[in-house]
């Protein structure tokens, strides 16, 4: 099946949207690391870093959005340029000691302007899947299951890149260095020949465009709920990490046992494109918050780093199956006119639950100790599983999805 992915993308597309991505996972880290050094103080740094990711937040629906409506290459090539040049203003705002309102007002740029390169490759290769002719959902699900997989890669090793950095030299050359990599794969990706394929058609009607972008289930405000949920349990996962490890003397392991956690993530991500097309998407999302609960809960009772890094890495196994699973239900549930603008909601939302919480269980558990903030997690795994269960996924009454080749019904 990977192999059938592969072939459709072609090989340098793949590296190409995983290293434009790979920044966006190095500036949050990257900007908490660098402001904290530079000011010397961490209330500063977490300014800025909020600010970042408030900027992410809110401003990437709106690149997708942009992307609907005009095409990916000229929306994603001035982000990706944009955003180079943020990330570096972000950079030079710090080592000449900028006051904290200048330092927030970088970082919020910073964030608005992230090109959206990984929920646009999601639009992308679904549009080249439905243009070949793919006529059924197996297709997609392998698609969505290695953009998945590249995403949970790059969220462990754009941290680890700037810890190597930040050790062996300095937290500003691990920004500057994503923001290379932002000028250069991201406008690589903006230019690539499939940009194409999310052209929009100049023939179609703008009534039926209007039309078309109207009509938005309830289902996809709850999957995008549910995405927020799962940032929050990334969130309170990550303070509660760092919280026990500080307990147990061993803060050193704190990124380790994080990344243990999304390897076996990206793992189990890959694996998903196994599974029988019978067991539907929406029996997916239930089994997957239910194994979210399940797994979560043992992190309230976790006293040794040895039980933590079993606990995190089983746990680890339930994320990716929840990520996926949303993103093939969205792809499903809202109209093509929509689908950029959709998933870059999805991942604002992973941003935005993950700020939140990581804010909130913070400060739980330097009051109350590390279960205070793993509870965070496990109240939201509760929460996402409330959802995926009261709510009934369903598709839009809409027009032919114009990058499918006629006849190309959708199965399910």
């Amino acid at each position: 099946m990977y192999r059938d992915t592969l072939s459709l993308l072609g090989p340098a597309l793949p590296v190409i949207s995983f290293l434009g991505r790979l920044p966006t996972a190095m500036c949050q880290l990257g900007s908490l690391l660098l402001v904290a050094e530079t000011s010397g103080s961490l209330a500063t740094a977490g300014l800025a870093g909020g600010a970042l990711a408030a900027g992410q937040t809110v401003a990437g629906p709106v690149i997708g959005r942009l992307a609907d409506r005009h095409g990916q290459r000229g929306v994603v090539l001035a982000a990706s340029l944009a955003n180079a040049v943020a990330v570096a203003v972000l950079v030079l705002a710090a080592l000449a000691h900028a006051g904290t309102g200048w330092l927030m007002l970088a970082g919020a740029l910073a964030g608005a302007t992230v090109p959206q390169i990984g929920p646009l490759a999601r639009t992308r290769a679904v549009a080249l899947a439905r243009r070949s002719g793919a006529r059924d959902d197996r297709t997609v699900g392998a698609i969505l299951s290695f953009e998945g997989t590249l995403d949970e890669v790059s969220f462990v090793l754009g941290p680890a890149l700037v810890g190597v950095a930040a050790a062996l030299a300095h937290p500003a050359a691990a920004l500057l260095t994503a923001a290379l990599l932002l000028a250069v794969c991201g406008s690589a990706f903006a230019l690539h020949p499939t940009a194409e394929v999310t052209a929009p058609d100049p023939g179609r009607a703008t009534r039926t465009d209007a039309a078309e972008r109207a009509r938005l289930p309830r289902s996809a405000y709850a999957l995008r709920g549910t995405m927020v949920l799962q940032g929050a349990m990334f969130g309170a996962s990550q303070a509660g990490i760092t919280a026990l490890t500080e307990e147990l003397g061993a803060p050193a392991q704190a990124g380790l046992v994080y990344a243990a956690m999304g390897v076996m993530s990206a793992a189990v991500g890959l694996s998903l494109a196994a599974l029988p097309a019978r067991i539907g998407l929406t029996t997916r999302w239930r089994a997957a918050t239910v194994a979210l609960v399940v797994l979560s809960v043992p992190l309230l009772f976790v006293g040794s780093l040895g039980v933590l890094y079993a606990v995190v890495i089983v746990l680890g196994a339930a994320y990716a199956p929840h990520l996926i699973t949303v993103f093939g239900l969205t792809e499903q549930t809202v109209p093509a006119a929509r689908l950029g603008e959709s998933m870059a909601f999805l991942t604002s939302g992973i941003v935005a639950g993950q700020a939140l919480a990581l804010a909130l269980s913070g400060r739980l558990a330097e009051n109350h100790g590390a279960p205070a903030a793993f509870a965070v997690a496990v109240g939201a795994a509760v929460a996402c599983a409330v959802l995926s269960w009261s709510v009934r996924v369903t598709a839009p009454v809409q027009p032919v999805r114009e990058l499918r080749p006629a006849g190309a019904e959708r199965s399910g």
